[in-house]
């Protein structure tokens, strides 16, 4: 994503496209997937040497709050980050040997309709995580 596409994506939540926020937005477009606030920090770094990690943090929130991108946690000691598509995905994490899997969220469809209709509950699934054994674990318990 070059800078004007991420200018152009801030200004459209409504958010100043501080050069600050460019560069982070860039760092989680630019990640080939889920990416921690530590690498995203050390890539901006790189352009930006006196940012402060508080300031991505800060701007995380924000994005998160704006709707753009997704905080996941997949078990593996951070959170991390996603932007966020029209075609939402979810994760499957196995429990032994740390596989992850995504699936499509037309699983949980189903899901949200009957919290909402059940507790008049609206819920936002941007991104979930579902703990587990994959296949191949479940085969190994079996011998």
């Amino acid at each position: 994503m070059t800078r004007a596409e991420s200018e152009t994506l801030l200004r459209s939540l409504g958010l100043r496209p501080t050069p600050q926020r460019m560069l982070i937005l860039q760092a989680i477009l630019n990640s080939p997937g889920h990416i921690c606030a530590e690498d995203i920090y050390e890539q901006v770094r790189e352009e930006y040497p006196h940012i402060n990690i508080s300031t991505i943090y800060r701007t995380l929130e924000l994005l998160k709050e704006h709707h753009a991108i997704s905080v996941t946690d997949l078990g593996q000691g951070s959170v991390l980050y996603e932007l966020l598509k029209e075609e939402r995905h979810h994760h499957m994490v196995c429990l032994c040997c740390g596989k992850i899997l995504e699936f499509d969220h037309r699983f949980l469809e189903p899901l949200e309709a009957s919290l909402e209709e059940g507790y008049r509950f609206k819920a936002q699934i941007d991104h979930f995580a579902i703990f587990g054994l994959c296949a191949d674990c479940q085969g190994e318990e079996d011998d």
